[in-house]
């Protein structure tokens, strides 16, 4: 089943990114040739496609795994989650309807 993760950044999370980057990067990129990954990216802090110093204020990905326990246990072991970047992720169910 596909599953959302809807991450929220800590306050000035930018630093703490960009050391994580390669390692979060990576295990998406493992999804991604495993088929399971269906969207990943961040929410910039102002409307701006890359916003510099601004930052992100989180991210959404929907990957898809067994079950939303292991859904769970891969969010809590993200290395953004560990590193700090990320307050909170809150991982639910979702039903791709379209395209």
């Amino acid at each position: 089943m596909w599953y959302s993760f809807f991450a929220t950044d800590t306050n000035n999370s930018i630093d703490k990114r960009l050391q994580a980057r390669p390692a979060h990067l990576e295990r998406l990129q493992q999804l991604k040739l495993q088929g399971r990954l269906l969207i990943a990216g961040p929410f910039p802090a102002i409307d701006c496609e890359d916003p510099g110093n601004a930052g992100f204020t989180g991210s959404l990905i929907v990957a898809e795994f067994a079950s939303i326990i292991e859904a769970q246990t891969w969010a809590d072991t993200d290395p953004y989650f560990l590193a700090g970047v990320y307050q909170n992720v809150i991982v639910k169910p979702f039903k791709k309807v379209l395209p």
